[in-house]
């Protein structure tokens, strides 16, 4: 896959860049799969008072249900489409399984129409097929990694991202993941092999305000631009702004741990993410 550029004929497509389609099948999903998104909320709570800023518009999406949890074991699926997915980062392929079901799943890079895929222990260790930590082998590159036996994947699903089986310690396995952290999850969690599709969109620039606000996206203020009742870091003289870059609610930006020092998974990490 790869990136487009555009000739600068309007200011929008000056720097504007694309991640190609070519890897998209179809542009009409699955109807048995598809539900009416949630109502979109402009960042307003249940009393109509804004909780979450700069929210608010955006084109009208439909939900596709996504199987993170693989848990069709030993039955077949052949890959139907590879499909754009509108609520991820991620491109998604259509499972069509040999029982007649069908389902979504997070597509892997190289994942293509036609390809047989398949859960369960049974599983060879190949891209697209999903099986427990255990019967992985070491060194492998995985995604949509669970945390807790039958809860579904939950790490590295976003665009281009993987994590690496790194070793075995009795019970656990110990996971590389994107962040750089290094922790112990249960052998019996399942695991997809290979990196998650589309990672080519890290290089994609909008190119226009207009493009963020199809996204939802309103207009960000930085703090320093607000009068001092709105912000910790507002007001002053001309563009004068004193004091340690800090949110909002006065919480340091920068470097100030926010995590739980109680927290009960901390004795799974072996290594913190880097800084």
């Amino acid at each position: 896959m790869a990136v487009k550029r555009f000739k600068p004929v309007t200011p929008g497509t000056r720097f504007r860049v694309d991640v190609s389609n070519s890897d998209i099948t179809t542009n009409v999903p699955e109807k048995s799969l598809v539900e009416a998104a949630n109502t979109r909320s402009g960042g307003r709570n249940n009393s109509g008072k804004m909780t979450m800023r700069y929210m608010g518009g955006g084109h009208k999406q439909a939900y596709r249900l996504i199987d993170f949890k693989r848990n069709k074991f030993d039955i077949p699926a052949k890959v139907a489409t590879i499909e754009y997915d509108p609520n991820r980062s991620a491109r998604i392929a259509l499972l069509h399984f040999v029982d007649g079901e069908k389902r979504y799943m997070i597509a892997p890079e190289g994942l293509t129409v036609g390809t047989i895929v398949l859960s369960g222990e049974t599983a060879p260790p190949e891209v697209g097929n999903t099986m427990p930590l255990k019967n992985i082998p070491l060194g492998s590159i995985i995604h949509n990694i669970e945390l807790n036996p039958g809860q579904g994947g939950s790490i590295a699903r976003s665009a281009g991202t993987y994590a690496q089986l790194s070793a075995r310690d009795g019970k656990y396995a110990i996971i590389k993941l994107p962040s750089g952290e290094t922790r112990m999850i249960l052998s019996t969690c399942l695991a997809t092999i290979g990196t998650v599709s589309n990672g080519e969109r890290a290089n994609a620039v909008l190119g226009k305000a207009g493009r963020k606000r199809w996204l939802g996206r309103r207009p960000r203020v930085r703090g320093v631009a607000m009068n001092p009742v709105d912000h910790p870091m507002g007001g002053g003289e001309g563009r004068a702004s004193g004091g340690h870059p800090r949110s909002r609610k006065g919480l340091l930006a920068k470097g100030y741990k926010t995590r739980d020092k109680k927290k009960t998974s901390d004795r799974y990490i072996i290594e913190r993410r880097k800084k």
